[in-house]
């Protein structure tokens, strides 16, 4: 079954939203370990630097595979 443009864009959103709010929990515990003290805003803004690269990355990479596995079934 071919997975739509759509989908695709839900899976990657979907999937750089649980990301984000792990690393935000991840930063607020690792940080302090390495000496680095920030407050939400900056844990929050740090995360969102990552966000449209994220984003980008796992739709582009699930077009490209799809785009494989068409090819491959032809």
């Amino acid at each position: 079954m071919k997975q739509s443009r759509v989908m695709s864009m839900v899976e990657a959103v979907t999937n750089v939203v649980v990301g984000y709010v792990l690393a935000i929990g991840t930063q607020i515990v690792v940080f302090p370990w390495f000496g680095i003290e920030t407050g939400l805003a900056e844990h929050l803004t740090i995360g969102l630097a990552f966000v449209g690269v994220s984003l980008a990355r796992g739709y582009l990479l699930r077009r490209l595979f799809e785009a494989i596995r068409m090819r491959s079934a032809e």
